[in-house]
């Protein structure tokens, strides 16, 4: 299996290559050259596996054994989950006879970015030791200097996954006082040498584009060998399939027949969640529509209700000659204007709708294709996707958008539920989606709505939703003992006074020139 840019330019690459590029050098994000269909016997056959059986399953069908071997992979898979604190990964949770709840967040970190991320950094340590491994005595090791942009869950994942990893270093973007308070002490309590945590004065679409800058910049990339982190790069959609596989064979008891749909809510703001159900789909795993749920920062909703892929809503009052940016949410995590794994989605959908004489023409006029949308959308803010590529996505897709309002609500109804349960507010905005779609449709589906996170990640929304329940006690209810004392922990963290590339290379090479001087591990 090879892997190419979606925007066509540079080779083909190894799954070892993708892993360690990440990011295209023509801005592009490397996609498998064909989705491998499930093996015949699949539903008999993987139906008793467990999440790392699955995992070990899904993965070989993209990742050569010449590449990495069974038996590796299969360790590094063992590795990367016996940090989860739930014997299935992530668990589903029946709230009713037509609700479930796929739980992503028992993993170090309490965020569904721990399945992708644990495995990642595996990924590249074993990579980089291998290849230091055939060096000669007294040649140069190969080492990897990690950056990532973060709305919240990114960053102390990926910190996490990373932490004391041979030949990495790791430095994590964050928007200062747009991430919660336990999110921001998850990544600056962390103090060991190889991780570097930068607070930026912006947004997180700021430190996303300065990142995307920082790996454009050729001179730069080659002198600290940069790797990603960000849901960019391939592996992190790879390993999310897995827990779609997972629910699929856990709800089969619950379905009304063998035929019925399961639909699954994500809320998502970067589309790498629900982009991995949607390769899951193409593989053949059966399911209904897959419903995009978004906050107030509905650029996906707009596109799929209205057509429009654009950074602002054209509706929205302008204020000093612009249209408003970012609006902050009682979800952080998805408070994002471009979602950049929407690229991949999109390269399919320009796929299925290009001419050609055979399947190379079509790949490479997709390719030029979708290099023209988004070079319009890096200079316009907004791209006319036509109709007919319009109607392909809503083949697949259903999205909404939902209010700060809702949200609180939908944390209220739920706890005082029957069962109780206790969502965060990304969680939440998955409900309420489910619960608008639901009622649109002829029949009511069957639903799996993917909760992304902790509710105590976010204790200010949940103990604003719950405020006068006599029945809920945070401390009780919802805290758990690893996040005791987290906020008053000794912190580690880097100030950027604004949104400027130029700054945050001056971080990176002035820790650099530390870490190299103390026998650390940045970049050559």
């Amino acid at each position: 299996m090879k892997y190419f840019s979606t925007r066509g330019g540079g080779p083909k690459l190894s799954f070892e290559e993708t892993v360690l590029t990440g990011l295209a050098p023509d801005g592009g994000l490397y996609i498998p050259e064909s989705i491998p269909t499930l093996p015949p016997n699949w539903q008999t056959e993987w139906k008793s596996y467990s999440f790392v059986d699955l995992s070990v399953a899904i993965l070989s069908l993209f990742i050569s054994r010449d590449e990495v071997s069974e038996p590796d992979l299969r360790a590094l898979v063992v590795k990367s989950y016996s940090t989860f604190r739930h014997p299935d990964i992530t668990p589903l949770v029946k709230l009713d006879d037509r609700r479930f709840v796929l739980e992503l967040f028992h993993g170090p970190t309490f965020a569904f970015k721990d399945v992708a991320l644990q495995l990642l950094g595996n990924l590249f340590e074993f990579f980089l030791l291998r290849r230091n491994a055939k060096k000669a005595a007294g040649e140069t090791p190969e080492k990897l200097t990690v950056v990532g942009a973060t709305s919240g869950d990114t960053g102390s994942a990926a910190i996490y996954g990373l932490r004391n990893k041979a030949n990495i270093s790791i430095f994590i973007l964050y928007p200062k006082g747009r991430v919660s308070p336990i999110q921001e002490a998850q990544m600056a309590t962390v103090t060991d040498a190889n991780v570097h945590t930068i607070a930026v004065q912006g947004t997180f679409d700021d430190c996303q584009d300065i990142v995307k800058t920082l790996f454009g910049d050729a001179e730069f990339n080659a002198t600290h060998r940069l790797g990603a982190v960000n849901s960019i790069n391939w592996a992190r959609i790879l390993a999310q399939t897995v827990y779609y596989f997972l629910a699929y064979f856990h709800i089969q008891p619950h379905l009304p027949d063998t035929s019925a749909d399961v639909q699954f809510v994500v809320p998502t703001g970067n589309f790498g969640d629900i982009l991995a159900g949607y390769y899951a789909k193409r593989m053949g795993l059966p399911m209904g529509n897959l419903v995009v749920a978004t906050n107030a920062n509905d650029i996906l909703a707009r596109f799929w209700n209205s057509g429009r892929y654009e950074k602002a809503d054209s509706e929205l009052p302008v204020s000093d000659g612009k249209q408003s940016g970012v609006r902050e949410t009682l979800s952080p995590a998805m408070d994002i204007l471009v979602s950049s794994n929407f690229e991949r989605l999109l390269w399919y959908l320009a796929y299925e709708n290009a001419q050609g004489d055979d399947e190379n023409a079509r790949m490479v006029a997709s390719s030029a294709t979708l290099a023209s949308w988004m070079s319009t959308m890096r200079t316009d803010g907004r791209v006319a996707i036509p109709v007919d590529i319009l109607e392909t996505a809503r083949r697949d897709f259903r999205a909404t958008r939902i209010s700060d309002e809702e949200t609180l609500q939908t944390i209220r109804s739920h706890f005082e539920a029957s069962p109780s349960y206790i969502a965060d507010p990304h969680t939440a905005v998955g409900l309420a989606a489910g619960k608008a779609i639901a009622s649109k449709e002829s029949t009511i589906p069957l639903q799996i709505m993917l909760s992304t996170a902790h509710p105590a990640k976010f204790s200010e929304a949940v103990v604003q939703a719950l405020r006068g329940q006599p029945s809920f006690d945070f401390d009780r209810d919802v805290l758990p003992p690893e996040f005791v004392g987290l906020l008053e922990k000794e912190r580690n963290v880097v100030e950027v006074p604004g949104p400027e590339v130029d700054l945050v290379k001056k971080v990176i090479e002035r820790f650099a020139i530390v870490d190299a001087g103390s026998g650390g591990v940045v970049g050559v």
